[in-house]
C-alpha cells in the first residue's frame, strides 16, 4: 500500500464536505433574505415617490402610492401621507417560511402646498 493513501483519508473529506454544506446553505438563505429586503425597500421609496408626485398635481397620494406597489405588496402596505411627507411601510417576502419577518419603510417628502416655482 503507497504512503498517504490510507483508508481514513477519504472519510476525512467527507467528514469536511458535510460540516462546510450547512453553512454554506445557511450564507446563501442570509443573502437571499436581504436581496428579498432590498427589494421591498426599492418598492416602498418607489411608491413613496409615486405619493409625493400625486399630492404635487393634485392626485390622491394614497392611492398612488398603493397603485405603484406590486399587487403582492398591496394589501400588507401601511400608507401614511402627513402634511410634508408620504412614507410607505411593507413587509419584505421571506425566503423561508419560518424566517423573520422584516418591515421595511421608506419616506418622500412632499412639495409645497404652492407648488415649486417655475415649475
Amino acid at each position: 500500500m503507497p504512503a498517504g493513501t490510507g483508508s481514513g483519508e477519504s472519510g476525512q473529506a467527507a467528514v469536511a464536505f458535510v460540516a462546510v454544506v450547512p453553512v454554506l446553505v445557511i450564507v446563501a438563505l442570509a443573502l437571499l433574505q436581504a436581496a428579498l429586503a432590498g427589494h421591498a425597500v426599492l418598492t416602498a421609496a418607489g411608491a413613496a415617490r409615486a405619493a409625493a408626485r400625486a399630492d404635487y398635481v393634485g392626485a390622491d397620494p394614497e392611492r398612488a402610492a398603493r397603485r405603484a406597489l406590486p399587487p403582492s405588496f398591496r394589501a400588507a402596505a401601511t400608507v401614511e401621507v402627513g402634511a410634508d411627507s408620504a412614507a410607505v411601510e411593507v413587509t419584505a417576502p421571506r425566503a423561508l417560511p419560518l424566517g423573520p419577518r422584516i418591515p421595511v419603510s421608506a419616506a418622500s417628502l412632499l412639495g409645497p402646498p404652492e407648488g415649486v416655482p417655475g415649475g
